[in-house]
């Protein structure tokens, strides 16, 4: 379960016309992304999809190079695992490449690898997922292969003692035994929630690793990695009734399990700042971490608060950076989103928050370089932003949307899909963001700011170095 700005929590494996049988939901166009012109807006191609046994699939066909990218998401992650069963998602993430009924252990890694194409898995707030990016020819083998583990995954004693001595030791590694290692992607969390799923340790409690039985792996895997608790995304070069043939024979007569309730994830209004620490014996500079409860998804304000993030906090002309960075030289850099850290804007379900943080030299008080952001946040708060700045975050955020859909090879447009299908059961939403942002104005801008960026809807975290910086070391942050 790697750090990874891209991917969340990762394994640590390396990256190098209707069916018979299911019901179309949506069918969009089958062409490739249009490119942004002048008043154009994106269109994914978007099928839509159920299996009989509830597997929810997507395909999106792109013809731009042969390849294809097969995403299977399930919808269990760290913050709705069990509450006695903390860890449980993300060693499911690991066991997931240890075998299975017509797969030996690693050999599905091979598969991919030995065919030229890349794979990873990660666990995120929501779900745990899986993709490879393969020759458009090696699509139906990787469809098998991840249905012959949701069929029957090799649980035995041994790769369940494997791997959680593996995910004791990442622990170990890099949040343990790495300075700022939980900062701030499980610091804040922890500190601005109230809800136990959203406040808990979600790299889990070491005793409910080491407690888990044989039986008690089997039940989870039983329960949460079934077809109706999942999506299957396909996209890039196919054809698409040959796909759906393919995820009908290795998909379709998978059992269904029967789905605990859907946990409670909601958060209380927040009415008074939180502050929280640590002192880190690894640091050898401070750190200072902010956290915001972000609107609810979907909502006007949620799609303003993506554009206020713009303007504060994303690239050298942001205000933050301008006013910290360039005119005050408080800190280097400015590191800010919303769900930062573990994916972006679009792939989570529940409450959120918006989080940036901030490395300071010694000389530089907390306080001082709190109070510089204070003053930045508070002017958006009282004027919001002008038509001009609107305009250039929408423009920014339009970029940075591009970008996320083209990320490994078809992977982002993939994560998307499988996020507003599992979610929300509309993979076709993802055609809907551009105009989300578009319907913003300046109004909606400065009434979510007075509501979102108000201090009592603010945590904040302080990290105390332990040891002191070296000149070099001041200078690598």
């Amino acid at each position: 379960m790697k750090r990874a700005l891209a991917l969340g929590l990762t394994t640590g494996v390396v990256l190098s016309g209707g069916w018979s049988g299911v019901a179309p939901l949506v069918t969009a166009m089958q062409a490739p992304p249009s490119v942004p012109a002048g008043g154009t807006r994106l269109q994914v191609p978007v099928d839509y999809y159920r299996l009989a046994n509830g597997l929810k699939v997507v395909l999106s066909r792109d013809t731009t190079s042969p390849t294809a990218c097969v995403a299977v998401y399930y919808n269990i992650g760290f913050r709705n695992e069990p509450k006695d069963r903390t860890g449980f998602a993300h060693l499911f993430e690991h066991m997931m490449f240890q075998g299975s009924k017509n797969l030996g252990k690693m050999e599905f890694i091979r598969l991919v690898e030995s065919n030229g194409g890349l794979l990873n898995g990660s666990t995120r707030f929501d779900f745990t997922n899986y993709f490879q990016v393969v020759p458009s020819h090696v699509l139906e083998p990787v469809l098998w292969a991840e249905a012959d583990r949701m069929r029957g995954l090799d649980i035995d004693i041994e790769n369940l003692k494997n791997q959680q001595e593996v995910v004791k030791n990442e622990v170990k590694v890099n949040v343990l035994n790495q300075p700022y290692g939980s900062f701030p992607w499980i610091d804040l969390p922890m500190a601005s929630n109230e809800n136990w799923y959203n406040a808990h340790n979600f790299y889990g409690d070491l005793a409910h690793l080491d407690a888990a039985t044989l039986d008690d792996v089997r039940a989870f895997f039983k329960t949460y990695y079934a077809p109706n608790n999942a999506v299957v995304v396909v996209t890039g070069d196919f054809a698409a009734d040959q796909a759906k043939a393919w995820i009908q024979k290795y998909f379709g007569d998978i059992p269904t399990a029967k789905l605990p309730p859907t946990p409670d994830l909601r958060e209380p209004r927040q009415e008074k700042e939180k502050r929280a620490g640590r002192t880190d014996a690894l640091a050898n500079r401070p750190a200072l971490g902010i956290a915001y409860h972000a609107p609810e998804r979907f909502t006007p304000e949620w799609f303003a608060f993506g554009l206020l993030d713009q303007a504060l906090a994303q690239g050298a002309d942001s205000l933050l950076y301008d006013d910290l960075v360039r005119r005050k030289g408080l800190t280097g850099s400015v590191d800010a989103g919303i769900n930062w850290g573990l994916g972006n804007m679009f792939d989570y379900s529940g409450p959120m928050l918006w989080i940036a943080r901030f490395f300071h030299d010694t000389a530089v008080p907390s306080d001082k370089l709190l109070a510089a952001i204070d003053e930045t946040i508070e002017s958006v708060r009282k004027s919001g932003l002008d038509q001009a700045a609107l305009d250039r975050a929408r423009v920014k955020m339009r970029s940075d949307l591009y970008s996320n859909l083209e990320q490994f090879a078809g992977f982002g447009r993939a994560n998307l899909l499988a996020s507003f299908a599992l979610f929300d059961d509309d993979p076709s939403r993802i055609n809907q963001l551009e105009d989300g942002f578009a319907k913003v104005t300046p109004a909606v801008v400065q009434k979510t700011a007075e509501e979102y960026l108000r201090p009592g809807n603010r945590t904040v975290y302080i990290v105390t170095p332990g040891k002191a910086a070296t000149p070099d070391q001041q200078e690598a942050r």
